[in-house]
């Protein structure tokens, strides 16, 4: 197993084909491991270099995963980030990574929309309202101070 720089607990690893920035955009297998935090690359080669070369992209950098095409052998799949680079992917239709990394993406906003939900100090007593499903006088909220 490859350890990734993040080093969460792997949800998926496999391999991907990514297309290459370079002129002629030449398909590159990667050796991929997904975690609740990030995508980590590995270019294809022996163990040693693989490590050293390594590539996270963090669910916090990326804003959507989409499907561009489907064709009877690949899912043709980009992963937009913050900043608005496009990264392209394959993947043998029958591998699915596309939805896994999608999955993957839409849980890690989820828990940071609660997260952020929860840190707010005015949704501590609407959120403890809502979850008593009646109206609650919590003494210890910063509004009521």
């Amino acid at each position: 197993m490859l350890r990734t720089p993040g080093a969460g607990a792997v949800l998926r690893e496999g391999e991907l084909e990514k297309r290459s920035d370079s002129l002629f955009q030449l398909w590159k297998k990667k050796l991929v491991v997904l975690t609740a935090e990030s995508l980590s690359l590995f270019p294809d080669g022996p163990p040693g270099k693989r490590a050293a070369r390594a590539k996270e992209l963090r669910f916090g950098s990326i804003l959507k995963v989409d499907c561009v095409e489907r064709t009877g052998k690949y899912i043709y799949f980009t992963i937009v980030t913050t900043e608005r680079k496009e990264i392209d992917f394959r993947c043998p239709a029958t591998s699915r990574w596309n939805a896994s990394i999608t999955m993957a993406l839409i849980d890690f906003q989820n828990r940071r929309a609660i997260q952020t939900f929860r840190a707010h100090p005015c949704t501590a007593l609407v959120y403890y309202t809502h979850l008593n499903k009646k109206l609650c006088l919590i003494t210890d909220s910063p509004m009521l101070a």
